[in-house]
């Protein structure tokens, strides 16, 4: 062969080995997109759980805030109560 033709045929050969490496690379940038993709999706869903537990934990602070400390829960039941039936008298008396 000529030195041409080695040349060429040199040539031909990385150009194949480039055109693989591009096929490679191609097919795994397409799987770290749709990785990508799922992974922002559990991220969303992630802080949409992470929201609801928040307003689930401030509920029950404000729950427990409401009850007060275990010597002022009897008083902190009956005032609810008395709350409810003032609450209820006045529906009463919307009613009447």
């Amino acid at each position: 062969m000529s030195k041409i033709e080695t040349i060429v045929q040199t040539l031909e050969q990385n150009t194949n080995q480039i055109i693989d490496q591009i096929g490679l690379l191609q097919k795994e940038n397409g799987a770290l997109k749709r990785e990508i993709i799922d992974l922002k999706t559990q991220n969303k869903d992630q802080l949409l759980l992470l929201e609801e537990k928040q307003a689930e934990f401030d509920s029950l602070k404000i729950a427990s805030s409401m009850l007060g400390s275990n010597e002022d829960k009897r008083a902190s039941k009956l005032k609810i109560n008395a709350l409810i039936k003032e609450i209820n008298d006045c529906i009463a008396s919307l009613s009447d």
